[in-house]
């Protein structure tokens, strides 16, 4: 993965003027889950939802601080905090993770007598591919429409979950929330100065000096 902000590390902002108490809480809270832990999911759950976040989105193996996607996903639903809407054609939200989750294990039965887990991860990819187009096996979806739980709620929960953590932030050069400081140089390609540098070809080391200084 090239490093598009190299030396840039969203934490170094911990005690800035860019985060206040409540930013500092909120951070703290997402950098404590164990990525372990599950509450809500069962055993055989959680090695499938485990196996399809590896695979939306995939993570650096080296990384030292990988976002735990499956423990913020179960997290989530476990405190049942949804996100004020749904689509119509989905049941709740913990429904049709549940129900889901059974159609994938069967699926993956159907199609290569073995869980989810279990196989190769290219073979996921096919399943989960099936799952996106519509194209599945088995009848435990029932009335919930395959391809709208993979747009609407599996793509939404994991995606968000990634983008919510620091170590996403550092990634992406993002500084986390707007308050208190904010931010003031707001036109195309223009950037406050506690703002990540983007590595350009030949002047990584440029933006890595940069991005040393940004807090």
């Amino acid at each position: 993965m090239t490093d598009r902000y190299p030396g840039y590390d969203v934490l170094a902002k911990r005690n800035s003027p860019s985060w206040n108490d409540q930013t500092r809480r909120v951070v703290d809270e997402r950098l404590a889950i164990d990525p372990e832990q599950h509450r809500f999911f069962t055993n055989s759950e959680w090695d499938t939802v485990r196996a399809i976040c590896d695979r939306i989105v995939p993570q650096p193996a080296d990384r030292h601080n990988p976002v735990p996607l499956a423990a913020m996903l179960d997290e989530k639903l476990h405190t049942n905090i949804g996100d004020g809407y749904r689509d119509q054609r989905l049941p709740p939200m913990r429904e049709a993770w549940r129900r889901a989750l059974q159609a994938f294990e069967t699926e993956a039965r159907n199609r290569h007598d073995k869980s989810f887990h279990e196989l190769e991860p290219a073979i996921q990819d096919e399943v989960l591919s099936a799952v996106q187009s519509g194209h599945t096996r088995n009848t435990s979806w029932g009335d919930m429409p395959p391809v709208v739980f993979f747009h609407k709620r599996l793509l939404h929960d994991i995606v968000s979950a990634y983008y919510a953590h620091p170590t996403a932030w550092s990634e992406i050069g993002f500084g986390g929330p707007a308050g208190p400081r904010g931010y003031v140089r707001m036109n195309f390609d223009r950037r406050d100065p506690w703002e990540a540098a983007e590595a350009h070809p030949g002047a990584e080391n440029r933006a890595r000096q940069e991005n040393a200084r940004v807090g």
